[in-house]
């Protein structure tokens, strides 16, 4: 792999991604939607040596499933060494979770890649704020190291750190906003494969060759600027280097927080230092400023002045649009003179607009490679997907060196496009943006804007915006046109290349002539030109050359806007380019936008404003051809999964209707659906909310529930589905779930009460962290409780179903083989209620829904594959061990085993373990299980039904009985072991594997803990519990 053709954000990807690193990956939906993942999952399937990779998503709780793999005790995680991306939002619902945490060790961590980008505000622009760790930032455990890199070199090389820290969970925060993605640095890992042979973070972090803090400006310096490490940081570092009395601290960890090694990269002469911090509003404390001002204040001797820079991602984004004005508010905050001019730069300033999907989106890159092997290239990549339908694509490039900054200085603080009058030379390859788009206004005074069209001058000046003229004539902008596409048109089979690539060859050329000036001769070009297609013999370079310097035609610009016809200026406002997306290419030449496949730019836009909405094409179905069962546009299309629409067939219940567990079997026809499952995979159920509870709540807060109300569901073309207030609350709006802490700071801003605005700030706040643990865990209030506790926070529904969300899929072990039942899916479900302290009394959401199911009523689900899947041989055992509802997966396995018996095929032993309270009551699918048996499908059956003895008895107790047949299976018959049920005996279940093989075999229990780690990495060895 050509590591200079990679951005750094890639290359993390490829190190976290390795067998080498990790044990496996758990991608989360918000780090796919920034474009970081995608490539890891792309890999799983075609490339050797990538961890297995897991995709989840974010929500309430998230991160339990990384702290359940981890946990002592439990063998599904004993060496794992575990990657996880997601976003500094998504690390912020994580953190949580992360406070339960074992210890780390060498054989088993969790290391956290977070890319720095958030979408903000109203137009959901890309930042690299960390504002939403504001809050929850300080409950992060001790035991977890928290890295914060910025350049490309650095976030590649404390991306090997993470994995070489032995002793420490990591975080690793990196700028994926602007650094990371670049192209052009040439970066290759620094940090050595081999474990740090050190004890503590500041030793490795040393060992590395970077340091807990980096320090730059005057030794001498009276006022010091803190900041977290990112772009933000590098872009005050770039403006105040030289800066008379003035310093700038840079934190490259944030935990372990090293107080000492603060004050040693401090000067002794700093009187005054500012922390900036991100924080999500101007009234919020940063952890940050808790930290420094911890660490310097002293009561008993003078000490620094500590102030607080309160930084909410609206102040972010006005510091990276304008680092000329962040400079100035920089100077003025220290009490130093600014420079009265920024210092020239030396190198070339390129841009390019285009759409993605053109023939010429590549044009910049190969721009910029032809460069590369002379002076130092780097190219970078935004895009906007709302402002133009199809997108928008600007390419910036640097060319040579630039006294604004080094290569560690971010691109997109030396060129922002934010500020106008940038660009040296400015490309507009797709010509209808002259008319929409405010692109001239990037372009330096006096230099050169090539645009490609089909259009005369006289059009080109007819289709312009009155103040992309007044813009031309005040700059005295240089426009050239060529119509590159009717020239390869004619070219293509005169040279024999195709016509796309000879259009892409024209523009550089045009290029070329444009940018080198009066040294451009057609000699000289020529001479480029044969350089640029050394890969293509024989090709007349002259003839491309001289179709370019004849059909380049430079537009005559009019002394004013005003002698242009003003009719052709009653055009809409035009718009600014707004960076809002990241687009990811595969190694297959597939293009992902904010997580999602797409089949055109538009749907990216989509995906944007509503990515739990989205569904991607189908890729069941190709161009030209038309699925059987394509999926139904209005089902469920809020949902990214194919969905199905499948009628209740059958709804028993299973336990005797005194008892107090409610298990009942389900059966679904799928006829005409084109549903296919395979064994062991589970089903996702879309369940509805109770409609009389919907009608209660709309009759309380006063809306009528016929009202027609417009929601954010993407169908078809459109941006917004509109649902009666009923159809929206009862089937997409998770008005009964559990809201998360950040409902509540949302919601206090609606209250008119000021007793209710404080006490949801309050809980929101990270000092109400008791207040919303009672209320979630102990209360288990809804979101809907929320509301009649607090009833003066009344948002519109609209806004209300925006801030509480979707209901998820809950998901179910399919209990049947499809080869045996045809078009018929069954379900084995236990209801879930409980109460609460104050007597009321709560109900699982989708269990609720399944029971009430009628026969004939129509049901939307999807299907999720999972690990339960049956050994390549029938001939291999099969030890299955299933807990109450646990036994679902394995009716599938022997109705599917005892169908391929039936066909003559040679079966392996198979030992059957279920466990439950008692066999009278809860003997799920008893009368099978002994069918089963009777005709050697089953070949020992151990049923543990705890309460019905003298004393319990459980499933390990009887395997352990079964001890030497179950470790002949194991060890000498290639035989596969799967548990499906609830955590809790999963300790006792894999010490009674070990006491089994240690019994049989003669093994310590460290070898035959060691040969069942082996196994799960054959697959042999499956757990499934919840």
């Amino acid at each position: 792999m050509q590591t200079h053709q990679k951005s750094a954000s890639e290359l993390i990807e490829l190190i976290a991604s390795r067998t080498a690193a990790s044990s496996a990956v758990y991608v989360y939906d918000l780090a796919e939607q920034v474009g970081f993942g995608t490539l890891t999952k792309s890999w799983q399937a075609s490339a050797e040596n990538t961890a297995p990779v897991i995709s989840l998503q974010t929500r309430a709780g998230a991160g339990l499933a990384l702290v359940g793999r981890l946990s002592e005790g439990t063998s599904q995680d004993k060496g794992a060494v575990l990657s996880a991306y997601t976003t500094p939002a998504g690390l912020t619902a994580m953190i949580p979770s992360l406070a339960y945490l074992p210890p780390a060790s060498e054989s088993s961590r969790l290391i956290i890649q977070v890319p720095a980008v958030t979408p903000v505000g109203d137009n959901y622009a890309l930042s690299p704020t960390l504002a939403s760790l504001a809050t929850t930032f300080s409950l992060l455990p001790d035991n977890v190291t928290v890295l914060v890199s910025a350049t490309p070199q650095e976030s590649i090389d404390l991306a090997m750190l993470s994995y070489k820290l032995s002793t420490s969970h990591v975080i690793h925060i990196f700028d994926h906003y602007s650094s990371s993605r670049e192209l052009g640095h040439g970066h290759a890992p620094t940090v050595a494969l081999k474990q740090v042979a050190t004890s503590t973070i500041q030793e490795a972090i040393k060992w590395s060759g970077y340091s807990m803090f980096d320090y730059a400006g005057d030794k001498n310096a009276h006022t010091v600027f803190v900041f977290v490490n990112g772009p933000i940081a590098l872009s005050a570092k770039a403006a105040l280097t030289d800066a008379e009395g003035v310093g700038i601290l840079i934190v490259r960890v944030l935990r372990p927080w090293d107080g000492e090694a603060l004050r040693e990269a401090l000067p002794k002469t700093v009187k005054d230092i500012h922390v900036f911090d991100d924080v999500p509003n101007e009234t919020t404390q940063g952890a940050l400023f808790i930290d420094v001002f911890g660490s310097l204040y002293d009561p008993v001797t003078s000490s620094p002045s500590v102030r607080s820079q309160r930084t909410p991602p609206s102040k972010t984004q006005s510091f990276l649009s304008s680092p000329t004005n962040f400079a100035s508010f920089l100077y003025k905050l220290a009490g130093v003179e600014a420079p009265l001019q920024s210092k020239p730069s030396t190198g070339k300033k390129l841009l390019f607009f285009n759409s993605p999907k053109s023939s010429l989106s590549q044009v910049p890159t190969a721009i910029k490679d032809s460069f590369a092997k002379a002076v130092p290239a780097r190219l970078l990549t935004d895009y906007d997907i709302f402002s133009k339908q199809g997108g928008i694509s600007a390419h910036r490039i640097i060319l040579g060196s630039s006294t604004e900054g080094t290569t560690s200085t971010p691109l997109a603080h030396i060129f922002p496009l934010g500020k106008e009058g940038e660009a040296d030379f400015t490309g507009i390859l797709d010509f209808s943006l002259l008319k929409t788009h405010s692109v001239l206004t990037h372009a330096k005074p006096g230099s050169a804007v090539l645009v490609v069209t089909p259009w005369t001058s006289e059009e080109v000046l007819a289709n312009l915006s009155k103040e992309s003229l007044e813009t031309i004539v005040s700059r005295e902008l240089r426009i050239y046109t060529i119509n590159a596409t009717e020239a390869a048109s004619v070219l293509s089979k005169e040279v024999s290349l195709p016509a796309d690539k000879v259009q892409n060859f024209l523009i550089h050329l045009a290029f070329l002539r444009l940018y080198l000036g009066d040294t451009a001769t057609e000699h000289t070009l020529t001479k480029l030109g044969v350089g640029l297609l050394e890969e293509e013999s024989g090709v007349n370079v002259g003839k491309l050359v001289s179709r370019v310097i004849s059909d380049l035609v430079e537009v005559e610009i009019p002394a004013s806007a005003a002698e242009v016809d003003p009719e052709a200026k009653s055009s809409p406002p035009i718009k600014r380019f707004e960076y809002n997306a990241i687009a990811v290419e595969t190694d297959d030449g597939q293009t992902a936008v904010n997580g999602g496949w797409i089949s055109s730019w538009h749907d990216a836009a989509k995906h944007l404003l509503f990515p739990s909405a989205f569904t991607p094409p189908s890729t069941e179905q190709t161009d030209g051809e038309i699925e059987e069962y394509p999926q139904i546009p209005n089902l469920r299309p809020e949902v990214p999964e194919r969905t199905f629409l499948v009628t209740c067939s059958v709804n028993r219940r299973l336990t005797p209707i005194e008892y107090d567990r409610n298990v009942f079997h389900l059966e679904f026809d799928t006829s005409g659906t084109g549903l296919k499952y395979e064994i062991g995979e589970a089903l996702g159920v879309h369940g509805w909310n109770d409609e009389q509870e919907i009608l209660d709540f709309c009759a309380w807060y006063g809306v009528d529930p016929n009202r027609l109300v417009t929601i954010p569901v993407v169908t078809g073309e459109e941006d917004m589905h509109t649902r009666t207030i009923f159809q929206c609350l009862q089937q997409q709006i998770d008005l009964f779930g559990r809201p998360g802490k950040q409902f509540y700071t949302d919601l206090a801003d609606y209250a008119t009460s000021a007793y209710d605005h404080k006490a949801l700030k309050f809980i929101g706040a990270p000092e109400g962290s008791s207040t919303f643990k009672k209320l979630s865990e102990k209360d288990t209030v809804s979101f809907c409780d929320v509301l009649k506790m607090y009833p003066s926070a009344r948002p519109s529904i609209e806004k209300l179903c925006e801030l509480i969300g979707d209901i998820k899929p809950r998901h179910y072990s399919i209990a049947s083989a499809q080869a045996v039942v045809g078009n018929r899916v069954d379900l084995l479900v236990v209801t879930v209620d409980w109460l609460t302290p104050s007597g009321s009394p709560r109900f699982g959401q989708c269990t609720r829904y399944l029971a009430g199911l009628k026969i004939g009523q129509k049901v939307t689900v999807s299907i999720k594959p999972s690990v339960m899947k049956l050994p390549p041989s029938y001939e291999q055992p099969l030890i299955m061990a299933g807990l109450g509802t646990g036994a679902a997966p394995f009716r599938a396995f022997l109705q599917q085993r005892a169908l391929m018996a039936e066909k003559g095929v040679k079966m392996g032993p198979v030992y059957y373990y279920f466990g439950s309270r008692h066999q009278s009551q809860e003997y799920l699918y008893g009368e099978d299980i002994e069918a089963y048996i009777l005709d050697g499908t089953i070949t020992k059956a151990g049923l543990a039904f705890s309460r019905d003895g003298p004393r319990k008895v459980y499933i390990q107790h009887l395997m352990l009985e079964d001890a030497t047949e179950l470790a002949a299976a194991l060890r000498h018959q290639n035989g596969a072991f799967y548990l499906c049920g609830p955590t809790w005996p999963v300790p006792d279940v894999y010490e009674a594997l070990v006491g089994a093989l240690v019994k049989q075999d003669g093994q310590t229990a460290q070898e035959a803990g060691d040969f069942l780690e082996g196994l799960k990495e054959e697959e042999r060895y499956v757990l499934e519990v919840y």
